[in-house]
């Protein structure tokens, strides 16, 4: 039996063939920003990894921590400003925000953002949000459940609102979005109504209910309100406690034990699974972090259907968010173009330095740098007595203006001429237009006194008192109204005296 199976063993070939293609990957179970990413579009796929930087659930605990946020079931009474500075107290961090302010009273879906995370916060507070309401009516409906359904309808689309008395906004009518509304349940007996509303950041439910009650003609108040979504996550994405937080920075805190903490904490990444994504190269991440924009050469993958203008998220190929962008090209031009800006940038997420600097190292930017340190070009990377012919001939520098003249020679830019000081201090002052030069009229009309014209001694006078500094000029004044005052006080003394 041994033997046949030997047999059977040496007859099998194992050698490891040749392949034109390699496999597809599955990245439908990828976490977060890489998810699918196989199907995003390919402009290239030629780069050079660099060993920095990691996957968001791979950060340390740390760096974890810093860059998360954490989907929080607000509990009633503490004020939203309240449970945030709770938060950064126990997980002892430098700074926390929130994705939208709730009332008191209301629970529900509140985004805290910590360090890095919180320059999303901005973002999230204009997303959407959805609630779940129960409203008590003031009296019986004759039309039951239709009536308030029907009423409930007519409040979708834009609607005037002003905020109520205690409100954390001023006081002022303002134009909201209601994109939604549903009824969940009502009992006429009662006169209480459940509904859903997804609607506009900054609409106020209670004022919704009250103008409810104005549709109906009975009244009606908010009785309960819970948030169901705020932006990018709901009560379904992994929502927890006050207390949770508390029990895993206890848990970390005693047994060193990190697990808890991880799964309370999500990477801030998440919050962005919902923008069209761009792919970026390791080199030009830093440059991005610094605030450049995002030209064609940097570029690796990007999703289809982007259009101008709109909001995308630039990522690295380990996942990490790199900085939230405004497209400037749409996926037809990404995929034609050969060079041009691909998109500028909105806000910067990463840390600066994450990844290392890699612009200013190609052969030009090289030979400019070994000419500044041997003084063949000042220290601004511009042309001096020392500077080459040739480099004045081929180089041109982009940032700098130049005239027609030197544009079509191809001539190097001349340096302005410098004024020093002393220069100015010599010059002839430059009198005001409309005071040294008259018509001719007012030339005759000038009064002569004592022989001497009059506007001479006004030309003396502004002469006399050119170049003093501000300090001066106030001292002469002070001088002057003192003894006008002393001259005005002497002669009112003789006219007492007679």
């Amino acid at each position: 039996m041994a033997l046949v199976l030997k047999n059977q063993d040496q007859d099998v070939d194992y050698t490891i063939k040749p392949e034109s293609s390699a496999p597809a990957i599955d990245t439908s179970n990828w976490p977060l920003l890489l998810k699918n990413y196989s199907k995003l579009l390919v402009r290239t796929a030629h780069y050079t990894p660099i060993p920095a930087g990691c996957a968001p659930l791979k950060r340390d605990l740390k760096s974890y921590i810093s860059s998360g946020v954490i989907n929080l079931d607000k509990p009633s009474n503490p004020s939203s400003h309240e449970v945030v500075a709770w938060i950064k107290r126990i997980l002892r961090v430098e700074k926390t925000g929130h994705s939208g302010t709730l009332d008191p009273k209301v629970t529900g879906c509140l985004i805290v953002c910590i360090d890095r995370a919180t320059r999303l916060v901005k973002s999230q507070q204009g997303a959407g949000k959805e609630y779940v309401c129960v409203v008590r009516v003031h009296d019986k409906l004759p039309g039951g459940e239709a009536q308030f359904a029907r009423a409930l309808e007519t409040l979708t689309g834009a609607l005037f609102q002003r905020p109520p008395l205690i409100s954390a906004v001023k006081r002022q009518l303002r134009v909201r979005t209601i994109h939604d509304c549903k009824i969940y349940e009502f009992d006429n007996e009662r006169h209480l109504g459940v509904f859903w509303v997804s609607c506009e950041a900054g609409t106020y439910i209670r004022t919704l209910c009250v103008h409810l009650g104005l549709l109906l003609g009975c009244g009606a108040h908010m009785q309960e309100l819970r948030r169901v979504r705020s932006g990018a996550m709901d009560e379904q994405d992994g929502m927890v406690t006050l207390h949770d937080v508390l029990d895993a920075q206890w848990q970390y805190d005693n047994t060193r034990d990190e697990s808890y903490l991880r799964a309370i904490v999500s990477p801030l990444e998440s919050l962005l699974v919902g923008h069209k994504r761009i792919v970026i190269k390791d080199s030009a991440v830093n440059a991005i972090c610094y605030g450049a924009k995002l030209m064609i050469p940097g570029l690796m993958r990007y999703e289809d259907g982007i259009d101008i203008h709109e909001e995308v998220v630039i990522m690295t190929t380990k996942g990490e968010a790199v900085a939230l962008g405004i497209a400037l090209m749409s996926t037809v031009e990404m995929s034609s173009c050969d060079h041009g800006n691909v998109a500028k940038i909105k806000r910067v997420i990463m840390e600066r330095d994450l990844y290392p600097a890699k612009w200013g190292k190609g052969p030009v930017a090289t030979q400019k740098k070994q000419m500044k340190a041997a003084g063949k070009l000042d220290k601004y990377g511009r042309p001096n007595e020392n500077t080459p012919a040739k480099w004045n001939a081929e180089y041109q520098d982009f940032n700098a203006p130049l005239n027609s003249n030197q544009a079509s020679a191809g001539a190097p830019q001349q340096l302005a001429e410098t004024t020093s000081k002393q220069d100015v201090l010599e010059a002839p002052p430059v009198p005001p237009v409309g005071v040294d030069a008259p018509m001719k009229d007012e030339e005759e009309a000038v009064p002569v006194l004592n022989g001497v014209d009059a506007g001479d001694s006004k030309k003396r006078k502004r002469a006399k008192h050119e170049g003093e500094t501000a300090e001066e000029k106030a001292e002469r004044k002070r001088r002057k109204a003192e003894k006008k005052a002393k001259k005005g006080k002497s002669s009112k003394e003789d006219d007492d005296s007679e």
